[in-house]
């Protein structure tokens, strides 16, 4: 990752051998790090190489104001979640200050993640009465027909991975205590026509996949003392006939609106295997070249 050459000597000291470049950013880390350790955060593997890829981007950025920035700490479910990459640091403040947000991205980078946490937290302090989990009911290349019970029970595999989140964040026994209590609420994106959602923190999972009027139904659901994140990744729409996925129609439209922000993430944000960065890459690639086989063998 960076060509240098770390060594111990006999007095517990480090000896860094490189280019100039790659010792200063080998030194940055290692010093972080150690700092950011001797205040109670887990650094692990991972936490190395992430620190590499962000000071070799900036080497202004201050790796403590990235990685001590709890959205979430519970010492009972031993859950703890903080930001790892700058722009997910800047996911967070917008968060805290903007009630509408738009957290477009790859899988991966956290967006959801990082919404619910806030979420829980929000609500355990009482800022929130409720949070509400919501997602379009759009099959990725499965169908929705074929699989028994009524609406909430096709859509409710699709919607696990929200559950994961919240049980990691408040263990199962306590999550599905406040499912059942309507405290949180998960349900598809069809239900919220009509309500008005007062007092809540709401979450639009999955966006790419709303129509432009489902998106402009959802948006418009938000009442008094409420907060809405929205979350997707414009490159992966499942929608039918080439619809214009409401996402990308919402970047166009509302840009500029006070109130409303923008959280943009790429392949560098991916938290996940580190293959996972490497394949969003060739893909993106892939995509830019608009090269398919059928054009080439056309050609």
């Amino acid at each position: 990752m960076l060509g240098v050459h770390i060594s111990l000597t006999d007095t517990g000291g480090v000896v860094i051998s490189g280019s100039d470049h790659e010792m200063e950013v080998a030194g940055r880390v290692l010093q972080e790090l150690y700092d950011i350790a001797g205040e109670g955060y887990p650094v692990g593997p991972d936490d190395v190489g992430r620190a590499v890829e962000i000071l070799s981007r900036d080497r202004a950025t201050n790796l403590r104001s990235v990685m001590l920035d709890p959205v979430f700490s519970n010492a009972r479910s031993r859950a703890r979640v903080m930001p790892k990459t700058p722009n997910q640091k800047r996911y967070l403040e917008a968060m805290r200050t903007y009630d509408i947000v738009f957290a477009i991205g790859p899988a991966g980078t956290g967006k959801t993640y990082l919404a619910m946490a806030m979420a829980v937290a929000q609500l355990l302090k009482g800022e929130y009465e409720r949070i509400i989990v919501t997602r379009p009911a759009v099959e990725a290349g499965e169908k929705l027909g074929f699989l028994p019970g009524d609406l909430v029970e096709k859509v409710n595999p699709y919607l696990r991975p929200l559950y994961d989140a919240l049980y990691d964040m408040v263990n199962i026994d306590k999550g599905q205590q406040m499912i059942e209590r309507g405290t949180v609420e998960v349900a598809p994106l069809a239900f919220m026509r009509g309500r008005t959602l007062n007092h809540a923190f709401v979450i639009l999972d999955e966006a790419q996949n709303t129509t432009r009027e489902q998106m402009k139904m959802f948006l418009t659901r938000l009442g008094f003392s409420s907060q809405a994140v929205i979350t997707g990744d414009v490159t992966q729409t499942d929608l039918p006939g080439g619809q214009v996925s409401g996402l990308r129609d919402a970047r166009n439209v509302l840009a500029g609106i006070e109130g409303i922000a923008f959280c943009e993430f790429d392949e560098s944000d991916v938290v996940r295997h580190p293959l996972v960065r490497d394949i969003i890459g060739a893909y993106d690639t892939a995509e830019r070249s608009d090269v398919s086989p059928s054009r080439r063998r056309a050609d």
